[in-house]
């Protein structure tokens, strides 16, 4: 991979302890991101479908995001790369082409490749379509550059009209009513684009009359701000003397809530981590959906399927809401399941693995051997059921320590008091460059402007106690591992010069409908 370092910082990918030649690869490889979905609140009771492709196929108990948000994180899994070697984050919000992407990869072997996306994030206008034969936006009934969600949005009829009025006849003005429509009539209750989505992939692998092996990448966004699940799924996990009325009645505002504008109290947030483990149910339901699409196109045994959470989420916990401004496990820990190829046969890995090792795993899984995107990429692949080699370090298949990165707050403090005006002193804060790095004993975050915290994982697995000061040789060995892996951090560093991308006004509308902006 792209370069060897030292024993005790030793991050970059090495032997994995098995022969690409030792097990089977697949035909196809399919990747669903579950936009937003936290390790903590996934298990058997929220989500029975991931739980069966666990028992049947590989559960990575300790997989780690290299980002806490969508588009530093997705970037990383496109590249296997870390934020600041890929450039997109919060000052940057543009994934550079001269990097290699994973469907490029996928589509130089010879594969179809075909993504739906429903973060508005992982689209063209931020450089996510290199690779694909067609990436898709799937909250859209027809596919089109002029995003109507601006009218779906509107607060009430008074508001709905004059967006529609002010849109209509920007492109198709046909397109633009039928995505309306769509939105306001025909989308089934509760959801944001996961039905559209599997609907389409069905039909897709249905009729496709390809001879090519193909490459599927699907975001569903359900479990993203705001939560409302359909009613069935949230009731399963409201706490008792809550409605699905009352919760979905509370105001979803993470930067709103991060700047003090509003409270939440304990049996608020009860009521919206219901609503959110409600929203994990409802994309467990799509999952079963696209398997069983993968098994009437008689697909599913030669399939990899693998899903995971991009990044995790804040409600309540650490007094935040959302998924920003730090780097605690309940943003970074996600889940990640593989299934098929030699990913089948049921194995709980507790073992600790980054989401910027997939991109290595599904190419050595499909027999592919990408020499440009092998140099760039700080990925190793996972192992095969089968490895049960121990070690790691530059030795074994496993990792010693994983790392993530918060390269510029997004929002930006300035559009933040633009927004609020006086914004609080802990949020200021935030206006800093966060690093952490995690073993399986210590957890250690280091900010630009001195800000240190030391967790000792197995008696504080939550973060809560800070032991820098009890342990300081501790805190110094763990930076000086994430100076070996990025360099020091010093306050003032230059990023890259802005290279954010002039939105379409539909885009910003969406980013900030999500909280983004």
């Amino acid at each position: 991979m792209a370069e060897s370092e030292s024993e005790s910082g030793s991050e970059s990918a090495s032997s994995n302890g098995s022969d690409p030649e030792s097990h089977s690869t697949v035909r196809n490889v399919v990747v669903v991101v579950l936009d937003t979905a936290r390790k903590r609140s996934v298990d058997g009771e929220t989500m029975p479908t991931l739980q069966s492709l666990a028992e049947e196929g590989t559960s990575f108990e300790n997989a780690f995001s290299a980002a806490a948000w969508t588009l530093p994180a997705h970037a990383s899994m496109f590249t296997g790369t870390h934020p600041t070697e890929h450039g997109a984050h919060g000052g940057h919000t543009f994934l550079s082409d001269s990097l290699r992407l994973l469907p490029e990869a996928f589509a130089d072997a010879g594969y179809e490749t075909v993504g739906v996306s429903n973060n508005t994030w992982i689209t063209e206008e931020f450089g996510f379509d290199r690779g694909f034969d067609d990436l898709r936006r799937g909250w859209q009934y027809v596919q089109s550059d002029v995003d109507m969600g601006v009218v779906v949005r509107g607060e009430d009829l008074r508001e709905k009209l004059l967006a529609a009025r002010a849109r209509l006849f920007e492109g198709n003005p046909l397109v633009n009513l039928a995505n309306v429509l769509y939105s306001e009539v025909l989308r089934p209750a509760g959801d944001d684009g996961a039905d559209r989505t599997t609907n389409w992939v069905s039909e897709w692998l249905g009729e496709r009359n390809d001879d090519r092996p193909f490459f599927l990448f699907c975001n569903y966004i359900e479990p993203h701000v705001e939560y409302g699940p359909p009613q069935r799924h949230a009731e399963a996990h409201l706490p008792e003397d809550v409605t699905y009325g009352e919760a979905t009645a509370i105001r979803q505002d993470p930067r709103a809530y991060d700047c003090e504008d509003y409270d939440l109290d304990d049996r608020e947030f009860a009521a919206l981590r219901g609503l959110y483990r409600g929203e994990l149910s409802y994309v467990d339901e799509q999952l079963g959906r696209l398997r069983t699409a993968l098994v009437e196109a008689d697909e599913w045994e030669d399939t990899l399927f693998v899903v995971c959470g991009d990044h995790g989420e804040h409600v309540g916990e650490h007094g935040f809401f959302g998924h920003q401004y730090n780097l605690y496990d309940t943003l970074l820990q996600v889940p990640l399941v593989c299934h098929g190829g030699p990913f089948t046969g049921g194995a709980r890995r507790e073992e600790l693995v980054q989401l910027l090792d997939l991109p290595d795993t599904l190419l050595e899984a499909a027999g592919i051997d990408d020499p440009e995107f092998d140099a760039q990429s700080h990925g190793r692949p996972l192992p095969p059921v089968s490895n049960d080699d121990g070690g790691g370090g530059d030795t074994g298949p496993w990792r010693e320590a994983v790392f993530a990165e918060y390269v510029s707050p997004q929002p930006s403090i300035e559009r933040l008091e633009a927004r609020f005006g006086e914004i609080p002193d802990r949020v200021r804060r935030f206006d800093r460059r966060l690093r952490a790095v995690r073993t399986a004993e210590y957890k250690y975050v280091r900010g630009d402007d001195g800000f240190e915290r030391l967790h000792h994982v197995p008696t504080d697995p939550r973060e809560e106690e800070n032991v820098v000061d009890e342990t300081p040789e501790r805190a110094r060995r763990l930076r000086t591992r994430l100076e070996e892996r990025f360099g020091e951090l010093e306050r003032g560093e230059a990023d890259p010069a802005d290279g954010s991308v002039a939105m379409r006004e539909g885009t910003r509308e969406r980013l900030a409908d999500l909280g983004y902006l």
